[in-house]
């Protein structure tokens, strides 16, 4: 080798080694927060999980006997799909902030709009732009996202 070509993998060497060592740092470093990040994640999905299932049984035990009372079971059956549609955004919220897929956060869209949907005070309008939305999303999940549907 020539005097040149030495020098020039020495010098080549010694910037590889100092850049080598920053990306060793960065590694450690970007591990150690995407790990952080990913506990977080997780711990808000089981708090979300937890609340969803608090939810649940709140529906359950006080809601659902009152459709056998003497109110109207009109507002009552409403107000327990509202709370059961509230209940499957808790739960695919959960699911989207374990796994980031794009799956997940169509379908907890499909849930807050379906919970539009039902709720008395929407108009023609948001009804409309409701079903066209709801209408656009589930052709978008079935032909264009990547997997089988569920």
């Amino acid at each position: 080798m020539a005097e040149g070509e030495k020098k020039k993998a020495e010098g080549g060497e010694a910037e590889k080694s100092i850049s080598d060592d920053v990306t060793v740092i960065e590694r450690v470093i970007n591990r150690h927060v995407g790990d952080i990040i990913h506990l977080f994640l997780s711990l808000m999905s089981v708090l979300i999980l937890v609340a969803a299932v608090v939810a649940a049984y709140q529906t359950v035990v006080h809601d659902f006997p009152k459709l056998f009372g003497p109110s109207d079971e009109y507002n009552v059956l409403q107000k327990i799909i509202e709370n059961i549609l509230l209940i499957a955004i808790a739960g695919e919220l959960g699911f989207l902030l374990l796994y980031h897929r794009t799956s997940s956060a169509v379908e907890v869209i499909i849930f807050v709009i379906a919970r539009k949907i039902v709720s008395p005070e929407i108009s023609a309008l948001d009804l409309l732009l409701s079903v066209a939305a709801l209408a656009g999303l589930l052709v978008a999940r079935f032909y264009f996202l990547p997997g089988k549907p569920k």
